[in-house]
């Protein structure tokens, strides 16, 4: 199962690379990667892989970098890429049954091409960029460590990607620098 720290899917498929023994480690060696991630994450993966989409998930994921990145610092946003993205979405409305008979209406998305089949997923990273709070959108606090996150803590407080990974890391770190003294 995939790893999901960033509490929003564009922080999350900016995290597929992180930093394992001290270098970038890329979780996505296979289209079959991209296609795991995106069913993991929640994202309509389709039954069948096109082709081409380890390599337009690795373009969506730099994308979205660039401008979460350029957002997050006040930076101008070069946002066609992104746009030409979202322009070959093809998606229509359609309404399904809930278990408790009332009906919902579910958007369901072309998944023919790469870029079809990354729609939703560049949907969500436009929505973050568009109306997301980036006073919330957080890189962990570990120096080492180059995962994001969206603050959604009550006290808006958080400092790590991961209490388990970073935080402990910091708290021992803490720890023993306090019983040398």
């Amino acid at each position: 199962m995939s790893e999901f720290y960033g509490d929003h899917p564009a922080l999350d498929l900016m995290n597929t690379v992180m930093q394992i023994n001290g270098g970038p480690a890329d979780s996505w060696q296979s289209a079959q990667d991209v296609m795991k991630w995106l069913a993991d994450a929640g994202f309509p993966a389709g039954a069948s892989v096109p082709a081409g989409l380890l390599e337009a998930a690795r373009q969506l994921r730099e994308t979205v970098r660039g401008l979460i990145n350029a957002r997050k610092h006040g930076e101008k946003l070069d946002v066609a890429p992104l746009n030409a993205l979202l322009a070959q979405a093809q998606r229509h409305l359609e309404l399904v049954p809930a278990l408790d008979g009332s009906l919902q209406v579910a958007a369901r998305y072309a998944a023919d091409t790469p870029q079809r089949l990354l729609a939703p997923l560049a949907e969500s990273a436009a929505t973050l960029l568009a109306e997301g709070d980036f006073s919330l959108v957080r890189k962990c606090e570990d120096e080492q460590c180059t995962l994001w996150f969206l603050d959604r803590t009550k006290s808006h407080r958080r400092r790590w990607c991961s209490m388990a990974l970073c935080g402990n890391r910091h708290k021992v770190a803490s720890f023993r620098q306090r019983q040398k003294a």
